[in-house]
């Protein structure tokens, strides 16, 4: 992954996609060559020479200052996870870093088995399921059965025919996992295990071409996923992913239904089916 290849691709897609009138600019009734900001608009905006701006979208710009990324920011109307993406393409352009191996701890493991109640996982930002209790095996078990290790749900959407079955809304869970790999891709761009996966998905992928094109990025903490599981049917779970600090880059997914809910039910029902069967056929599921 071309780090100037990344910033000009993203500052270029997020310039369309901002009109004069959005930026509180004078249009003039002209008729644009391309959609959205001109360079010249979003250097004045961001308060730097258009020569310059020409250099930062190139990517030409490595020692791009925090202020000056801010003025680009605010120019490019970007938010939260954009912002943060923007500065890791810059601090990362010229620095190698390095990617371990990632071992879940005993005690994390210990914390995630707890959970018996709720599905419960560990995720690096590749989202790789590193570990999982048996109810998060059992939510997942459809991902669970690609025998590629460790199981990885971006794979599973647009790979697997089976995913728009189990994604109720597939097209959310396709466009969140691409801006997640994308915000990965921006922070961590010598991950050469994410570098193969894009590939993977790449090659195997149109849907996934699409979406990586369009440069979307994303924090991923908390929502609400739709899922038709082949067990306990429907279930509508709240979602929160929560940093484990020792560990940076990783994550424990956790998913609870509203009380009463018939989602509950069907998480019960799909409990008792987990209590069966044996996940430790698939290496980073729970083995109590």
């Amino acid at each position: 992954m071309d780090k100037r290849d990344e910033i000009r691709d993203f500052l270029t897609t997020r310039r369309a996609r901002i009109t004069p009138e959005e930026a509180e600019l004078p249009a003039f009734g002209d008729k644009r060559r391309v959609p959205g900001l001109r360079r010249e608009e979003v250097a004045m905006l961001a308060g730097v020479s258009v020569d310059y701006y020409v250099r930062l979208e190139r990517g030409d710009a490595l020692g791009a200052s925090e202020e000056v990324l801010d003025g680009v920011a605010r120019a490019l109307q970007l938010d939260e996870a954009e912002r943060a993406h923007l500065q890791d393409l810059f601090r990362s352009a010229d620095t190698a870093r390095v990617v371990r191996e990632e071992q879940v701890r005993p005690e994390v493991k210990r914390i995630v088995d707890a959970m018996a109640g709720m599905p419960a996982m560990v995720r690096n930002r590749r989202l790789d399921i590193l570990y999982a209790n048996r109810l998060g095996y059992g939510l997942y078990s459809e991902v669970y059965r690609d025998p590629i290790r460790p199981a990885n749900p971006a794979r599973f959407v647009f790979l697997d025919p089976r995913a728009p079955e189990f994604f109720l809304d597939w097209d959310t869970a396709a466009n969140n996992m691409v801006a997640l790999l994308r915000a990965e891709a921006g922070h961590n761009p010598s991950d050469r295990a994410l570098s193969n996966l894009v590939e993977e998905l790449s090659t195997s992928s149109g849907r996934f071409r699409d979406l990586w094109a369009d440069h979307d990025v994303l924090f991923h903490r908390t929502g609400v996923g739709s899922f038709h599981h082949p067990i306990a049917g429907d279930l509508t779970l709240i979602y929160e992913d929560l940093n484990v600090a020792a560990d940076p880059g990783q994550t424990i997914l956790v998913f609870t239904p509203e009380p009463g809910s018939e989602s509950q039910e069907a998480l019960e029902h799909l409990a008792d089916w987990a209590a069966t069967h044996d996940p430790t056929r698939s290496e980073g599921a729970s083995s109590d």
